[in-house]
């Protein structure tokens, strides 16, 4: 077991066998937005954060968090359990690619394996498309989302266009992009991409700084993250 990750109003355990907290689930945790949405689906969800904070933000989610990996649901639960939110947080483990559901959900969220597989043996399951590839998993949201339901993945920005281009072909739409550059002036290192099943008058085109100068960060990321980074004053 690893040192706990501590939140306001929430801890994450940590363990070596599954991907620990980062920044991009935390991103999508702060910024990803599933208004109007009673239901949720994650995909991949490691420790739990991304919904942890997800139910925080909106008090009427239900969430259910899947994950392939029997120790992250472990994991997960325990943060679950623990936390304000626990009678609306369920983890569960399940390949993705077989899922379905008795009801449709409003909104599926994830922060996605993104590498080709390779030989690196670091966290294989949560970082590279062995498991759960991007056209298996917007072919299964789309299956799963209800009438006006959204996805809403992070990713690297170089894979956007692959995987816009993959949602046109389910007829998701591309309804909101969060550009997020690590640094202010640098390169856009990740976005955040949501897809309506509906479709949408015009996509909502949003900027991000997370650091504003090395190690300090943005009053953008300080803004979105007040409500759970415990920052040393």
């Amino acid at each position: 077991m690893m040192k706990v990750f501590r939140f306001q109003q929430f801890d994450i355990i940590q363990d070596e066998a599954v991907f620990r907290v980062g920044t991009d689930a935390v991103l999508l945790g702060a910024l990803a937005n599933p208004k109007d949405a009673k239901t949720a689906l994650e995909v991949g969800t490691g420790t739990g954060v991304i919904s942890l904070m997800l139910a925080q933000r909106f008090p009427e989610l239900h969430v259910l968090a899947l994950d392939i990996n029997e120790k992250a649901v472990e994991i997960a639960q325990a943060n679950f359990n623990a936390s304000p939110f626990s009678n609306r947080l369920k983890s569960q483990r399940a390949d993705f690619k077989n899922f379905d559901v008795a009801e449709k959900v409003d909104f599926v969220f994830s922060n996605p394996p993104y590498f080709e597989a390779n030989d690196s043996c670091k966290d294989v399951l949560a970082r590279q498309k062995i498991e759960l590839g991007f056209g298996d998993l917007i072919k299964t949201s789309n299956a799963i989302l209800s009438e006006f339901g959204v996805l809403a993945v992070i990713i690297p920005a170089r894979e956007e266009n692959d995987l816009i281009a993959l949602c046109e072909k389910e007829n998701l739409h591309l309804k909101r992009k969060v550009s997020i550059r690590g640094i202010e002036d640098g390169e856009v290192r990740r976005v955040i991409l949501s897809f309506s099943k509906s479709e949408v008058d015009r996509c909502i085109v949003e900027e991000f700084v997370v650091e504003k100068s090395p190690r300090q960060y943005s009053d953008q990321y300080l803004e979105f993250t007040k409500d759970f980074h415990l920052f040393k004053s």
